[in-house]
């Protein structure tokens, strides 16, 4: 490996480790930030493409992701992978969710009505231009996260 290579590689590790939360597509730890209640709508996050998930709060483990909010929900959405954040949200439904600089705690619940994926799937596609993988429900990961 080259020394520049390893330099960078070096860095980053570092930049990721030192943050807490996650860093590009590395996962991260616990997430810092603002404490605040669950909104009663979500409407606010139309305009924030990426956000941050925390799992297992025993361990804090966080992912930047893509989130929907409509209503009273956000939802989150990993298709057919069982990610870690999927088996970590089975295991302990607790979760935090980090909107710019404004963390909440939430609780996930996975969706099991098409009906309720369709909604989904629809208000996905207006805000990035292109339909949720897997749209049968039964063959997804879409959690609704909502106040604890």
């Amino acid at each position: 490996m080259h020394a520049k290579t390893a330099l960078l590689l070096s860095s980053i590790a570092a930049l990721t480790f030192s943050c807490g939360g996650p860093f590009l597509v590395l996962p991260g730890g616990a997430l810092n930030g603002t404490p605040a209640a669950a909104p009663g709508n979500w409407a606010f996050t139309r305009d924030v493409s990426t956000v941050q998930l925390e799992s297992n709060p025993a361990d804090p483990y966080s992912v930047n992701i893509w989130a929907v909010g409509m209503d009273a929900a956000i939802y989150v959405h990993a298709g057919a992978s069982r990610s870690t954040w999927v088996e970590n949200m089975e295991a302990d439904a607790n979760v935090r969710l980090q909107v710019e600089s404004t963390v909440y705690d939430l609780r996930a619940e996975r969706v099991e009505a098409q009906e309720e994926f369709d909604r989904f799937s629809a208000a996905y596609e207006e805000k990035y231009g292109s339909p949720p993988r897997n749209p049968n429900v039964d063959e997804a990961y879409l959690f609704r996260l909502g106040p604890r």
